[in-house]
């Protein structure tokens, strides 16, 4: 009821919209509805959502290997521009990392290539993004109804012009309440307190 399905073919960015948890939970959060509304609204961008199946599903997936694919037209998730997950709560921190297994997406952003969605997530759990910043590509601290219409665009250009995916990183770090862990460096104290992170080059600011 009320999902949007759009030509796959003839749309120029692709989104999956990901909850990680089971579909009873993850429907009724309006955070990720009013994501699907609004870049659905967008003539340029499909938004499709994808959930987490339980614990029989996912062992009858990898049994016939099956990767996680979207609810409204069944793609794979690898086959998305973009993967957008929602953290809300940080008992959800290990379920992103068995939906990245399961959408047969590596891990680590640092095993990532071009043909890889770009992984973004927001939500409450990520206003200390740390505990899960070697596997998220770009976090948007905060609201997420303007700035993921930033990112999309961002990530438009720079596929149009097929630079390298350190590039779509470093173009990210220029919109407002996004932070790219990969492009900085965390230190700690003694008593392993987070003492500070700091940009890793002079473009990153």
């Amino acid at each position: 009821l009320n999902q949007v399905v759009k030509n796959w073919d003839q749309i120029q960015t692709r989104v999956a919209l990901a909850f990680p948890d089971i579909y009873d939970i993850g429907l009724p959060n309006l955070g990720l509805a009013i994501l699907y509304d609004t870049l659905n609204q967008r003539e340029d961008v499909l938004a499709e959502r994808t959930y987490l199946p339980w614990t029989d599903m996912q062992e009858a997936m990898r049994q016939h290997h099956l990767p996680l694919y979207s609810l409204e037209t069944r793609h794979a998730i690898t086959n998305f521009d973009i993967l957008g997950v929602t953290l809300p709560y940080e008992s959800l921190y290990t379920n992103l990392l068995t939906l990245l297994d399961l959408a047969q997406i590596p891990l680590l952003t640092a095993e990532r290539t071009e043909q890889h969605p770009l992984v973004i997530a927001g939500g409450h759990a990520t206003y200390n993004p740390e505990p899960m910043a070697d596997f998220v590509d770009a976090f948007a601290i905060g609201e997420g109804e303007e700035v993921i219409h930033d990112i999309v665009n961002v990530y438009q250009a720079w596929k149009s012009g097929g630079s390298p995916r350190a590039d779509l990183l470093q173009r990210l770090t220029k919109i407002s309440g996004v932070y790219v862990p990969s492009l900085y460096q965390a230190e700690y104290n003694e008593d392993d307190t987070l003492k500070g992170t700091y940009p890793v080059n002079d473009q990153t600011p």
